[in-house]
């Protein structure tokens, strides 16, 4: 099984990588017929550089070959490695068409050809995720993982492999004790019990053949240590995948980064990335060129919005709030009006049937429209396109006492939309645990912060205008 899924991924990474290169020469072709300057170019020269660019990314694909067919990748990871492969073909193409003919005016042409290869590009892997999405969830080119333990980190990992169908993976079952109350992923989910850790051992102490498919997943105490090495050893001898989970108890909560000193691991607290100057300086570039944008292509709505929110509701075009920004400093948000003028609107959040909503209102909240006038929030600088969400002040007294970490979501700008939102909590938090999960989301956001992730959320965020999210209400 898992031989034939190798031989599968790398058919996938073939046939990518020769879209890739037919991409480039339909370019080519389209540029010669309606470029007016390479018209003015003699066939000899034209097929120079038909040459060159070729090359050109056949080098740079050994380098940045294409990574679509992993299962562990994201489609932020995606977009950067088309950015980095055009961009780096260019430079190449440009550098050996000025060692043939230094004269040759060809810079501005290159940059044209990249650019229009990047957006080709982009939207040929949206189509190319999609095809290895549904040929997935057909049962092709899965993966087989086992689970050994019963810890409750194992909900979130059953979740995250099994409920994303792009990945491609199927759990077999377990190894361990019989699930309890608190485990969703062997009572909820209803999966196999394999049997118990110690028999597990006993076979693999006999090594055994095992069915456990391509890849296992540990998770348990760090004090099991040679139960661990066992497992690992017996997975090298068999060609499965180990990978270790750290059990709930035994997470530190803050992200580490590996050093080696000699032969020995350690580990040190990472930086978090927006504390760095240049990436301030490149996540403010981003906010304010897609505000720009945003409100200049908005602005003619902006008549009818009123016109529509005063007929159905008079008062106000815009709801402004007092909210908890960047290093807990309250600031103004700004949003379309959406539900009747009221004296709650500060302590109670909106829900799914709120008899405070207007038609128009529910409609504008459904499609995310109230929220435009917060990219006038990002050009004053008080928020940015992609943060943790900015709560009322009332929330943000209420949540600090209750969850340790709540307030670490307040060393970064807050956002329009954010990482928590695109995975599945937006909206009201009717439990603790929802807004739990929010913060610890948006913690990670902060951790894991890099200008693709925020054109990922951005993306995910655009598409929920057209998917309907069940908690946009």
């Amino acid at each position: 099984m898992a031989r034939r899924n190798n031989q599968t991924n790398a058919l996938i990474k073939w046939a990518v990588m020769a879209g890739d290169l037919l991409l480039l020469n339909g370019l080519l072709v389209l540029f010669r017929w309606l470029h007016p300057y390479l018209q003015t170019w003699s066939g000899g020269r034209v097929e120079v550089l038909w040459v060159v660019c070729n090359l050109a990314m056949a080098l740079t694909m050994w380098k940045f070959s294409t990574i679509i067919h992993l299962r562990m990748v994201s489609g932020g990871d995606i977009l950067r490695r088309v950015f980095e492969m055009t961009v780096v073909q260019t430079i190449i193409a440009y550098l050996v068409m000025k060692a043939i003919d230094v004269n040759q005016p060809v810079g501005w042409l290159l940059v044209q050809i990249g650019v229009n290869q990047i957006v080709a590009m982009v939207i040929v892997r949206i189509v190319e995720r999609y095809v290895i999405k549904r040929f997935r969830m057909l049962g092709r080119n899965t993966r087989m993982v086992t689970f050994i333990g019963t810890d409750p980190e194992l909900d979130n990992l059953y979740e995250r492999l099994v409920n994303n169908p792009t990945l491609g993976y199927e759990v077999k079952g377990y190894y361990g004790e019989r699930a309890g109350k608190k485990l969703g992923v062997n009572e909820k989910n209803k999966i196999r019990r394999l049997g118990s850790l110690q028999e597990l051992m006993v076979s693999v102490e006999k090594d055994e053949v095992l069915e456990l498919g391509d890849e296992i997943y540990v998770c348990l105490s760090r004090r099991e240590g040679e139960t661990m090495r066992a497992l690992s050893d017996y997975c090298d001898s068999h060609m499965i995948r180990f990978y270790f989970l750290p059990v709930s108890v035994e997470q530190i909560g803050i992200r580490l980064k590996r050093e080696l000193f000699d032969d020995m691991e350690l580990f040190t607290t990472h930086e978090i990335p927006l504390e760095n100057p240049v990436n301030m300086v490149l996540k403010r570039l981003f906010d304010i060129v897609l505000s720009v944008v945003v409100l200049i292509l908005c602005l003619p709505l902006l008549p009818i919005v009123a016109v529509v929110i005063w007929i159905q509701s008079p008062g106000p075009v815009f709801f402004r709030q007092t909210r908890t920004g960047a290093n807990g400093k309250d600031f103004v948000c700004y949003k379309f009006r959406s539900m009747h003028v009221n004296k709650e609107a500060d302590t109670i959040q909106a829900t799914e049937h709120d008899p405070r909503k207007y038609p128009f209102g529910e409609t504008m909240r459904k499609y995310n429209i109230d929220e435009l006038p917060q990219f006038w929030n990002v050009l004053r600088g008080n928020m940015s396109v992609v943060g943790p969400r900015p709560h009322m002040l009332y929330h943000t007294d209420f949540y600090k006492r209750l969850i340790g970490k709540y307030m670490v979501r307040h060393f970064v700008k807050p956002g329009i939309t954010g990482w928590a939102q695109v995975t599945g909590f937006r909206g009201e938090t009717k439990e603790l645990w929802q807004m739990e999960e929010r913060v610890k989301r948006d913690i990670w956001y902060i951790e894991h912060w890099s200008i693709w992730l925020d054109l990922r959320i951005v993306w995910m965020t655009i598409k929920t205008m057209f998917i309907h999210d069940k908690n946009a209400y």
